[in-house]
């Protein structure tokens, strides 16, 4: 297998990795939105608590199948004028902010559970081709300044996106659910979100350039052989038997990772709502001053993540990757575990600053690792597939949480949550057995 060549590959500036790594800011604009205000949308449409998890299956059932397709499509791509990757981005966006623009008006559960299935789909094939997009762009040696500049506009998107609801309430935006209504608040939010999405990614689009295949011809010669459905997905299906042992050793460390995340961001609403407001009832003011208040928490750790993004990677050249991502994976796990013991809302922000130094390491540390392991004309491809062991334990989480929480934890939510950060405690100690074979960190 060859692997990521270097050659060719100019050393970025910081304002050019500045714009290619900008649409990230509009497309976790719509993931904070979506990971804050989905579980408090189903409610107020009625969903069952205990049901909650299942009603997020649509999401990481669309990611399993549109990320490894987006990273095969985009791999066999190539326009004079837009590239390789950004066409998809400039789809995806178009499409994500359709969707953020349907899901507040959403007026039935199952119309709300159909609106976040187009809306992940949409967010996933703008964002998939951005983690190729540093592979393809960037030496080895940069590769983690360019993911870590991503993490930062995460952060930025996610801080903001997230204290939207409560910042459209201050200015006399009503915040009620009156008669199974979506709120105004949220509304606005998500019609602030769809403009900044596009906006966000076309940024990138007009402002990024990409590097060429370096042998056209070969290039050419491989995308003819490869069309036809029947191919595709031979090739895709194929590539499991082909991954490198990086890949097979983070998708174990990906896996209990995923799990304490997708706890967190479906019951951290309902578990603050029970164990700090003490209410489950969708319906009250006490469960939507709830579900602002988790905002402002999301908030917090994607704030400390966007600043932890640029100091992980000086700790990366003082020890290694793995160590740096195993230390703050298990500050994470500590700070998700620690939340049953608060009851005090305000008291709630300090978790929020270890959960956002785990987010900037699960953000970068992975697919910097990942990234010199792959061959370079399968690079859309393979981090397509890496997807998989993102969204896998998703998918048992949403078949298997609810019922844990119902009949193991009594139905207490902030109980799930300690479950999620034992995962990343587990996540930790594996990430310690990955093989890095790391390239020298960028100081950039």
């Amino acid at each position: 297998m060859d692997m990521q060549s270097t050659v060719g590959k100019p050393r970025l500036s910081f304002w050019q990795l500045w714009n290619m790594s900008f649409g990230f800011f509009g497309i976790q604009f719509g993931f904070a939105l979506q990971n804050a205000n989905t579980s408090r949308i189903f409610a107020t449409l009625g969903a069952d608590p205990d049901n909650l998890a299942l009603y997020w299956l649509a999401a990481p059932v669309t990611g399993l199948l549109v990320q490894p397709i987006i990273g095969y499509l985009s791999d066999n791509t190539w326009h004079p004028k837009w590239g390789r990757r950004r066409p998809f981005f400039f789809i995806g966006a178009v499409l994500a902010a359709i969707a953020l623009f349907l899901m507040p008006n959403s007026t039935a559960l199952w119309m709300a559970v159909a609106v976040l299935w187009m809306m992940d789909a949409a967010i996933n094939v703008s964002m998939e081709p951005f983690r190729a997009f540093v592979g393809d762009k960037l030496d080895p040696a940069q590769q983690t300044a360019g993911y870590a500049m991503q993490t930062f506009f995460i952060g930025c998107g996610a801080v903001i996106a997230s204290l939207l609801p409560t910042f459209f309430e201050s200015m006399g935006v009503s915040n009620a659910a009156v008669g199974g209504v979506i709120p105004d608040t949220v509304r606005y939010s998500f019609y602030a979100g769809g403009l900044v999405f596009f906006l966000a990614v076309s940024w990138t689009v007009l402002f990024a350039d990409e590097l060429p295949p370096p042998d056209m011809e070969a290039f050419h010669k491989e995308r003819k052989a490869s069309r036809g459905v029947g191919t595709m997905f031979v090739e895709i299906l194929g590539g499991f038997g082909k991954m490198p042992r990086t890949m097979v050793q983070l998708a174990f460390v990906q896996f209990f990772t995923w799990i304490a995340l997708f706890a967190m961001w479906i019951y951290t609403g309902t578990a603050i709502a029970d164990n700090v407001y003490g209410t489950v009832d969708a319906q009250s003011s006490a469960y939507q001053d709830a579900g602002n208040w988790v905002g402002i928490m999301f908030a917090v750790y994607s704030g400390v993540s966007a600043l932890a993004a640029f100091i992980l990677p000086v700790f990366a050249r003082a020890t290694s990757r793995k160590i740096v991502h195993a230390t703050c994976l298990t500050i994470g796990g500590l700070s998700l575990a620690s939340m049953f013991m608060i009851t005090d809302k305000q008291m709630l922000v300090l978790p929020m600053i270890g959960i956002g130094i785990a987010w900037a390491s699960i953000l970068t540390m992975p697919y910097a690792i990942l990234a010199g392991s792959l061959p370079a004309k399968r690079m859309g491809y393979f981090m397509g597939l890496f997807n998989f062991f993102v969204v896998i334990p998703q998918i048992v989480s949403g078949l298997l949480l609810g019922s844990v929480t119902k009949h193991l934890f009594g139905g207490h939510a902030v109980l799930t949550l300690v479950l999620g950060g034992g995962c990343m405690l587990v996540a930790a100690v594996l990430t310690l057995f990955v093989t890095d074979k790391a390239a020298p960190v960028s100081k950039a």
